[in-house]
């Protein structure tokens, strides 16, 4: 079970994952040693799956998001096109659903020129894809990979 004082250093790296060891370790009253140390434990158990930067997709001219509902054909291996749509690089999530259609992706792109695009030649064109439906985010009012933490949760080590 993750103890309150790992849960504080999970917090504070979800905030700011570049945050210094030692702010961490002054932040929750522990040697920043012992900080680094359990931060290693949560990276070796996968409660921490990695780092990454988060990008202004406007300043790189992606302003455009759309959530595209991708219907494939039954009978196809939805490991293989879930793996296809994972390939594209304007896909930022890929999700199996349940449902009328078969995966949901989350797309950026330039604007609705590029999306038209996009979808005709990357998604359209892939063999077992049947159709889409495709919906635009007018704009966006939260946006986060963050997960929340409660102090008296779940046991985290129980989860796979």
């Amino acid at each position: 079970m993750i103890d309150e004082t790992g849960l504080k250093i999970l917090k504070i790296l979800q905030e700011k994952a570049r945050i210094p060891n030692v702010e961490v370790a002054r932040q929750v009253g522990m040697a920043p040693s012992a900080v680094l140390e359990r931060i290693r434990k949560l990276e070796k158990q996968g409660i921490i799956d990695g780092y990454e930067v988060r990008l202004n997709p406007k300043r790189f001219g992606r302003s455009l998001v759309a959530f595209v509902f991708v219907k494939a054909d039954i009978q196809a291996d939805q490991i293989s096109i879930g793996s296809s749509l994972s390939q594209i690089p304007e896909v930022q999530e890929v999700h199996f659903v349940a449902g009328e259609d078969c995966y949901l992706l989350k797309v950026r792109v330039a604007d609705t020129a590029e999306l038209q695009k996009f979808l005709r030649k990357k998604i359209l064109t892939l063999e077992a894809v049947h159709s889409v439906r495709t919906n635009i985010a007018l704009s966006t009012l939260k946006e986060t990979s963050r997960i929340p933490l409660e102090e008296n949760g779940p046991d985290l080590y129980s989860r796979e």
